[in-house]
């Protein structure tokens, strides 16, 4: 047994094929082929390693990879990142740029900032700008009293960053000021969807309690992107999440109302690595577990 395969994977696999062993047919025959691209974050991996981020991705046959705005901007000292993508034959999609959208004494550098990131992202050849909420102390937050400075600034930040020919997708987070399912619904049914879309988290929605699938159906025409992640609650060097297939989030069904969706973004796998204590497993190794399971039911990656 391969040991970056996940055990939930292998016995999925040998269920699949004891079963079509059992009634004549070909294993093949049996995993449906989904017709659907899916990248990778960074994220799995250090800041400070972003080249090895990008050639790992690039190997295990992802089509397309996202780094932070901030990777970004520190890449430029030495000449950007778009050079490092071009090598490895794969292309930026996405850059996660966290927002205040709170404190609207701080709104006029927020924007300007934007602009700088949609500036690296385009430099890049990304298409999308993800909106990361700014955190707050969720034990004495108050959604309501900061709604209206929410709304107003993601409509003036979702108009700017099309303005520069990207596409904005708000990416709902726990602790942040959007991170319930009240407080995402609330703001996606408030602001102005002509602008800005939506790019749900659905391992983030899983761990916060909510039913991510249904999330997805519900904004369904809204979501241009996605961070495609699994939760089980366990590991706490991966903050409680999990290569896909190991945990909550259904895959499978996610993946079967995104697959035939022309979207703007893609379908990003994504896991989270606490690096004050860090997984033992390698990230590269923690990404192979992912594809693993997603070729397991019937994703196709480059070759």
């Amino acid at each position: 047994m391969n040991p970056n395969l996940s055990r939930r994977t292998f016995l999925a696999q040998g269920m699949l094929t004891a079963g079509a062993l059992a009634t004549g047919h070909s294993f093949a025959a049996q995993v449906k082929k989904r017709n659907i691209h899916i990248g990778h974050t960074g994220i799995t991996w250090r800041n400070t390693e972003v080249d090895q981020a990008i050639q790992a991705v690039a190997s295990l046959g992802f089509y397309g990879f996202e780094t932070f705005g901030e990777v970004l901007a520190k890449a430029e000292d030495r000449g950007g990142l778009k050079s490092v993508l071009d090598q490895n034959h794969i292309p930026l999609i996405s850059g996660y740029c966290t927002i205040n959208l709170t404190d609207p004494s701080k709104k006029k550098d927020e924007l300007a900032k934007a602009v700088q990131w949609c500036g690296l992202i385009k430099k890049a050849g990304g298409r999308i700008f993800v909106v990361g909420p700014n955190q707050v102390p969720r034990q004495t937050y108050d959604f309501a009293a900061n709604k209206s400075n929410i709304i107003t600034t993601l409509n003036e930040l979702a108009k700017t960053v099309t303005d520069q020919g990207l596409t904005p997708v708000l990416h709902q987070h726990t602790g942040t000021c959007i991170e319930s399912r009240d407080e995402t619904y609330a703001v996606l049914d408030a602001v102005d969807t002509n602008h800005l879309k939506f790019g749900p988290d659905v391992g983030q929605l899983t761990k916060g309690g909510q039913d991510a699938l249904k999330v997805v159906k519900d904004f369904l025409p809204l979501v241009q992107h996605m961070h495609l992640k699994d939760f089980n609650g366990k590991d706490n060097h991966l903050l409680g999440y999990c290569p896909l297939g190991q945990g909550k989030v259904d895959v499978p069904g996610i993946l079967d109302v995104m697959e035939g969706r022309k979207i703007s973004g893609m379908v990003m796998v994504e896991l989270d690595n606490d690096f004050k204590d860090p997984s033992p497993v390698p990230s590269a190794a923690l990404a192979k577990e992912s594809r693993d399971y997603l070729r397991s039911i019937g994703v196709r990656f480059r070759t």
